[in-house]
Parts: C-alpha cells; structure tokens; sequence
C-alpha cells in the first residue's frame, strides 16, 4: 500500500485517518543555492527523508502533500528565488492541517529542509493550540539534527547555506543535480564579512536577519567543494533515524 496521501484513492484516505494516525509533510523553499545546485535542494532533502522515515516506521503514516515553496526574502536577491510572505507559507500550513482536521487526523509533522520557515512554524504551533487544541502539531528542521556529524566534517569557519553539509546531502540524493564543475566557495570565514553581517553569524541572541547578498557575492556560506556522498549519506541517517524514533514514541503515547 502507498504511503503517500496524494496516491490514494479517497476510500483509502479514509480508511488511512484510523490505521495511519500521523500526517508527515515535506516542506522546502524555491531559492538559490548557488552556481552548482537547484533550486529545490531545500524541498528534495525534505521529501527524501520524509519517505525514509515513512519506510522505517511503517504504514502507521501518510505522507501528506508538499509544500514546495517557503519563506525566502534573503535570498531574493539571486535570480530564481520565489518566496512566500511569513503570513502566506503560515496560512499555507493551517490550512493544510484543518483540511487534515476535518478528515480526523490528529498529529501533523512538518519536516522542513529550510530554516527561514522555522519562525513561522513555531508560530502557526502556538497558534493552533488555541484553534485546535486536540491536535498535535510538530515540525523539525533536517541539517540540524545531525549536527554531531557535521562537526566531524571539514566544514569552514562560516559554513552553512549551500556549503558542505547542503552540498553532502544533495551529492547522496541527487547527485545527478549537482553540478560538482560549478562548485565553488562562498563566504568561509568572519574576516570575509562586514561587521553587521559579522553580527548576524553570531550564535544565540540577538538574532539579526540580512539578505544573503550581503553575507555571499555568490549565495553560499562555506566550501562545497569539500562535500562527499559518504558524509551526505551519515547526515541523512541520523536525520532519519531520530525523527523516526520520535514519530514511533509519538505514535505510542
């Protein structure tokens, strides 16, 4: 049996909403990620691992429709960028779990391959404790849950969009979308910024949010030369295992 919602017919949806209680939903941006990658990289990576999770955990979730473009303004400023508004991609998202809602779901997982949606997504979660507070709303990033593997890597001292990490995976799931020929370094290091975009790169708080345009002349934070499959392949794993780990705890609870 299918695993994805768009597959099924609506008498097999229906009967999904009982033996498949979780809704899990790819979500990514349509945004530069520099000379040597699509557009899409941020939806691609989401929607792998979303169909990874759903093969490990089993037929206990659906993988409900993507949501293909996200919040982008930053990186406007490179050709091919289309970018929600935060007030459209939230809309896009409640309405997504009501009309999930109304068919009895009760607990949404949006995997987000873009961080410029996790704002919004940790607000459209406040929101719908008030507007249905039956339901169980979660979201998870994808890079940042393997953090401990992209330490291990030989990443630059700036690094981060479209660089090593962005790059490795890509070079796993659609190596045949990477222009290895193309690559090149953006930003790598603080000395390369100006001091307010220094300040935007600083971790913790404040948090300061500048166009990409500003923090790279060609989009990328890092060295994307360096990427490999077998580092790509690790980064995934890990992403895969603990969300998988967490829909099967969430499923028992």
């Amino acid at each position: 049996m299918t695993r994805r919602l768009g597959h099924m017919t609506t008498v097999e949806a229906a009967e999904a909403v009982t033996a498949s209680p979780v809704v899990l939903i790819p979500a990514g941006a349509f945004e530069q990620h520099g000379p040597g990658m699509p557009l899409a990289t941020d939806l691609l990576r989401a929607d792998h691992v979303v169909d990874a999770v759903a093969a490990a955990v089993g037929d206990r979730v659906v993988i409900g429709p993507p949501v293909p473009v996200g919040v982008s303004p930053h990186h406007l400023g490179f050709a091919g960028t289309v970018t929600l508004s935060t007030t459209t991609f939230a809309a896009v998202i409640r309405e997504y779990v009501d009309s999930l809602h109304r068919h009895g779901w009760r607990k949404v997982l949006v995997v987000t391959g873009h961080g410029g949606n996790n704002a919004t997504l940790t607000a459209v979660g406040q929101d719908l404790l008030t507007t249905h507070p039956e339901l169980q709303f979660a979201w998870t990033p994808v890079t940042p849950l393997a953090a401990t593997v992209v330490s291990g890597m030989d990443v630059s001292e700036v690094h981060g969009h479209g660089g090593e990490a962005e790059t490795a995976q890509m070079l796993h799931i659609a190596p045949e979308l990477v222009h290895r020929d193309r690559l090149e370094p953006g930003t790598t290091a603080l000395a390369e910024l100006d001091p307010v975009a220094r300040l935007s790169r600083r971790d913790g708080h404040p948090s300061l949010t500048i166009r990409y345009d500003r923090l790279s002349r060609i989009g990328i934070l890092g060295d994307p030369r360096t990427a490999t499959a077998e580092a790509g392949n690790s980064i995934v794993d890990m992403v895969v295992a603990r969300i998988a780990d967490y829909v099967t705890e969430w499923l028992a609870a």
